[in-house]
């Protein structure tokens, strides 16, 4: 393993379960001063002790009041900040990176406190189409600074170079000749050539605790705060040209252009069909995500006249474990409830499981490809200390972002969807468990209607009409 060095010293924002994960993976593949070492997250006692003597810990929360204070003082050349933090603007943090040469990677575009959940909002204001909008405008006006990363962790991030892997697999099963693409263009031209209609960001996560969830208590294998928030948003996905039927609560942006809709109802209430090869069918939940936006982004071809010629329809489908279920019924069966107890399952109290994450691709002539990672709790413990399957999926990328911002240090912003996806694979793929693919004859017209009608459309079975569940 070759471990790259970071000159500059290391800003680490927000230390819930994915920071306290990627901090020993820092110091396994990364040379770095731990003297330049500034760890920054409210509250937590038990991490200062932890830390004392060790690396510089500043017991805050960022707002939009304080951030420049706290960390111009810190900022240098060459310093990497790493956000994984809730309730920080990803963008402020960006622009203030840019004005000392800094880098930057983050695992979700994060707004400040109150955005998720301010009533007086219109929906598409609140949503990542909108996110993803600030960062691109920032990207616009400074095309030439020290590289940052966005969206950079599972997902968004770890999947978006699924992607590219997977369209190669199915290429060469289709027996369609074809060189790696080199540009973002040649990548849409392939995937249109194959005829892949949609494709699914497809999670199932069994892993499962020896404790017993408290009824009025939200039970995550991850932040809960970063489920509840995204949760909360409206269901979103990119929408593609062989879309025909609109749904009966969808919305459009006002910006025409727009490459994604959204409905008008939370993301977290929205159960979606899918796919997995532990599984088989299953329920997931449309939970916005970037990479919904950014994949189907990435992938659209236009004529030479700027019209959109195709896009894929590119959606979450999340299936959580058990205990985020039940914690989300309870959530929307008590309306305006929201939990003071919240527990992130971690590593001491899984018992078994995996989380198994992937892309699933649609449409073409094999009809479905799923490709991707299944990482059991043994091989995650066994892996690194202090890591969960689910946090070791992100961990992993967020290294592999890293090192590949350290071998293209003044690429500007950067999404994983424009990254060498076979670089940043390699780093990550032994902290991944099975590294699989899978064909299926599945469509989500198998086995419908049963004992009741259901709008359906039968022309074609990848209409997201048919893979949205309660479509009113």
């Amino acid at each position: 393993m070759v471990r790259l060095k970071i000159d500059g010293g290391i800003i680490l924002i927000g230390f819930g379960a994915v920071g306290r994960g990627l901090l020993p993976l820092l110091e396994r593949h990364f040379i770095f001063d731990p003297n330049n070492v500034t760890i920054i997250s409210p509250n937590n006692s038990t991490l200062l002790e932890d830390l004392r003597g060790k690396y510089t810990y500043l017991d805050i929360g960022l707002v939009e009041e304080n951030y420049q204070s706290i960390l111009s003082p810190i900022l240098s050349k060459g310093t990497m900040v790493i956000n994984v933090s809730v309730d920080v603007s990803s963008v402020a943090i960006m622009e203030l990176c840019e004005k000392y040469c800094a880098h930057y990677i983050d695992t979700v575009i994060e707004p400040w406190s109150g955005f998720y959940f301010n009533q007086s909002s219109p929906q598409h204001e609140r949503t990542n189409y909108a996110l993803r909008k600030t960062m691109l405008e920032f990207k616009n006006k400074h095309p030439m600074i020290a590289t940052q990363v966005s969206c950079c962790g599972a997902n968004p991030g770890m999947v978006s170079w699924f992607i590219k892997k997977a369209l190669l697999t199915i290429a060469h099963d289709t027996q369609k000749s074809t060189s790696i693409p080199k540009s973002r263009r040649d990548w849409a031209q392939l995937m249109e050539s194959l005829g892949v209609k949609g494709i699914h960001i497809a999670e199932h996560d069994s892993q499962k605790t020896n404790k017993v969830r408290p009824s009025k208590s939200f039970w995550n294998t991850w932040s809960v705060d970063g489920l509840l928030s995204e949760g909360m948003q409206p269901a979103e996905l990119g929408w593609g040209t062989h879309e025909i039927n609109f749904p009966t609560r969808g919305k459009r942006h006002p910006d025409k252009k727009a490459c994604a809709i959204y409905l008008g109802r939370p993301g977290a209430n929205t159960r979606v069909l899918t796919w997995c090869p532990s599984v088989g069918a299953q329920f997931g939940l449309l939970v916005t995500h970037n990479e919904s936006i950014s994949v189907s982004d990435y992938y659209t071809c236009e004529n030479d006249s700027g019209e959109v010629r195709y896009r894929p329809t590119v959606h979450y489908a999340y299936s959580p474990c058990e205990d985020a279920w039940m914690s989300l019924s309870h959530l929307f069966a008590n309306p305006g409830w929201f939990p003071d107890d919240k527990k992130v399952i971690d590593e001491n109290s899984i018992i078994s499981g995996a989380d198994q994450l992937g892309v699933l691709l649609f449409g073409h002539k094999k009809n479905a490809y799923w490709y991707g990672s299944t990482l059991t709790h043994q091989q995650a413990t066994e892996a690194a200390p202090q890591q969960s399957a689910t946090v070791l999926q992100v961990t992993s990328s967020i290294v592999a972002g890293i090192s590949w911002i350290l071998t293209n240090p003044n690429s500007g912003v950067v999404e994983t969807d424009e990254m060498d996806f076979s670089y940043c694979l390699e780093v990550q793929k032994s902290y991944l468990g099975d590294i699989s693919g899978h064909y299926t004859d599945w469509t989500p017209l198998h086995n419908r209607p049963f004992l009741f009608d259901e709008l359906l459309d039968t022309t074609d079975p990848w209409q997201f009409t048919n893979v949205l569940v309660d479509n009113n």
